[in-house]
């Protein structure tokens, strides 16, 4: 069940996926916590960077390790619109950040729970406490417009 506070960081990732959304990008935002404190807040800028790795919590990830001033993030909690996707799944493992809060699934490349585990296998190092489906009807639809949109 979503706390408050789970509802509140969900709507500044929505924010960020606006903003994505506004620059020609993939409708994805992240944000990162520690404690009451955000230390990242980031969109997808793939088309921007020409990176294939430019997503939301990859660049979210970053911004955390340099902002907390080191890699692991612990006591840190990430929030992002979508279902992280394999890529991200496992940086956010080698991360080691203890909690991921995502809104809507993807069910054609998510690694948390529609594909794949990832962030649960116990045959890793680290494992992560998931709390899926925040705000899901609202950024499954910041999604589908985008799409929508392209599609014309």
């Amino acid at each position: 069940m979503p706390q408050p506070e789970d509802v509140a960081m969900m709507r500044l990732a929505l924010g960020e996926a606006r903003a994505a959304a506004s620059d020609g990008e993939v409708p994805v935002g992240a944000v990162i916590t520690c404690g009451d404190q955000v230390v990242a807040a980031a969109h997808n800028q793939r088309e921007a960077l020409r990176d294939p790795t430019a997503h939301a919590e990859m660049i979210a990830i970053t911004q955390a390790a340099e902002s907390l001033g080191g890699w692991r993030l612990e006591n840190c909690t990430l929030y992002v619109t979508l279902e992280p996707c394999p890529m991200c799944a496992g940086a956010i493992v080698q991360a080691r950040a203890p909690r991921v809060v995502y809104g809507a699934r993807d069910p054609k490349a998510g690694a948390v729970e529609s594909l794949y585990s990832l962030l649960s296998d116990t045959r890793l190092n680290h494992r992560c406490q998931v709390l899926g489906g925040v705000l899901e009807e609202e950024c499954g639809g910041v999604l589908r417009e985008f799409f929508r949109s392209r599609r014309g």
